[in-house]
């Protein structure tokens, strides 16, 4: 009942966030033949990390984009200003810090690492996460959100990284269930008059 009453766009934070970051428009970009690198380009995004153009190449090398320097991941100023662009003006920052590893049941687990954590100053102990490697902006975790992760955990029964639904302890269970049911129908059918009454009848 709780996963159906959810707004899941409030579960996922969007009320945190801009409807849409502004995309700045940038001119004089270099070309791919101008950068230094040795492997071929099978991948290129364009992505802006405070107000600079960044090549983002084979999900792995960062390049600017007007100096064709590379770029060893982003600051912990640089990170703020990518949460400035997709987090609502009126948040303020308590701290930022560095994530470099995670567990199977932290809330940032399955994303990029290292990343920037951070944290503002809310009731819903709001956090917001930056990729070190790129300054993509990830994610956002809050109260609600933790709560339904939980609770997803539960339904689930994946108590080992919360997020895989085909777990042998929940077939077994739905197995379970499914004997339940059935079972239950047998025994109606047993014990019914009216399945007796209309027995006698046929006989």
């Amino acid at each position: 009942m709780y996963f159906s009453w959810t707004d899941i766009d409030e579960i996922h934070g969007d009320h945190f966030k801009k409807a849409a970051p502004v995309q700045t428009s940038f001119n004089d970009l270099l070309g791919t033949a101008q950068l230094t690198t040795n492997e071929p380009i099978q991948s290129l995004e364009l992505l802006e990390i405070a107000n600079e153009p960044y090549y983002w190449i084979n999900d792995a090398q960062l390049y600017n984009a007007r100096t064709g320097q590379m770029k060893n991941g982003i600051s912990k100023e640089e990170a703020q200003q990518v949460a400035n662009r997709y987090m609502l003006n009126d948040l303020e920052i308590a701290k930022i810090q560095l994530v470099d590893s995670v567990g199977p049941h932290h809330e940032y687990r399955g994303r990029p690492l290292p990343a920037y954590e951070i944290s503002y100053e809310t009731p819903q102990n709001l956090k917001a996460y930056v990729a070190v490697e790129n300054g993509a902006f990830q994610t956002v975790r809050h109260r609600d959100w933790r709560w339904f992760d939980f609770l997803w955990m539960t339904h689930t029964m994946d108590y080992q990284g919360r997020d895989n639904f085909n777990t042998l302890l929940l077939r077994a269970f739905s197995l379970l269930g499914l004997i339940t049911v059935l079972s239950g129908f047998v025994l109606w059918y047993i014990s019914s008059p009216s399945i007796r009454k209309l027995k006698k009848k046929i006989k």
